[in-house]
């Protein structure tokens, strides 16, 4: 069921007498610029995601990882930032 070229047609004549023939490289310019917009929204969207990451992690979140790791090399994380956290991990996997 594809449109036929007197289908075509009229949807183009349509369009001219809709929008007249000065208001259709406004709309093809604006339809261009969007497709654009959005291509680029794709793009700069490509990075892996808070919730991809936490998925690869088996579901947990950074600073959950993060103390498990330190639980498991018996580092004590009461009252550490986590950049403390994440100094003594790197030193006692350097040891």
């Amino acid at each position: 069921m594809a449109p036929g070229t007197v289908e075509i047609a009229i949807v183009v004549g349509l369009f001219f007498i809709l929008f007249g023939p000065t208001q259709l490289p406004k709309l093809a310019r604006s339809l261009g610029q969007a497709k654009t917009e959005f291509n680029r929204g794709l793009t700069e969207g490509g990075g892996e995601s808070d919730t991809e990451a936490d998925m690869n992690r088996g579901g947990r979140t950074e600073n959950v990882a993060l103390t498990e790791d330190a639980a498991s090399k018996g580092i004590d994380v009461e009252g550490k930032t986590v950049d403390e956290v994440k100094e003594a991990v790197q030193s006692a996997e350097e040891e």
